[in-house]
């Protein structure tokens, strides 16, 4: 399993008090809201800001792939990695 992905599964368990199930159980490709993990859009509020202060990137509610880059921990790492690039971290 990627560390990071890893990162990022604890990250969802911590800040959305999930308390009830391990990074472990949370598949990379799962899908993060509705169906698959069952989160919905105040857990993705309530994370997004946990990714913002975590990994000091900003993220457009404006985007247009913003709801793609939430789709699941792969993407999710994906798309923080990509922020951090641009941001030189």
């Amino acid at each position: 399993m990627n560390d990071f992905e890893q990162e990022i599964k604890k990250l969802v368990i911590k800040t959305l008090n999930l308390e009830d199930i391990t990074p472990e159980e949370i598949d990379s490709e799962e899908r993060l809201f509705v169906d698959g993990l069952g989160l919905d859009s105040i857990d993705a509020l309530e994370l997004g800001v946990a990714i913002q202060k975590t990994y000091g990137i900003k993220i457009n509610a404006k985007n247009e792939d913003l709801k793609e880059h939430f789709a699941s921990v792969r993407s999710l790492a994906s798309f923080i990695r990509s922020e951090r690039k641009e941001l030189g971290a």
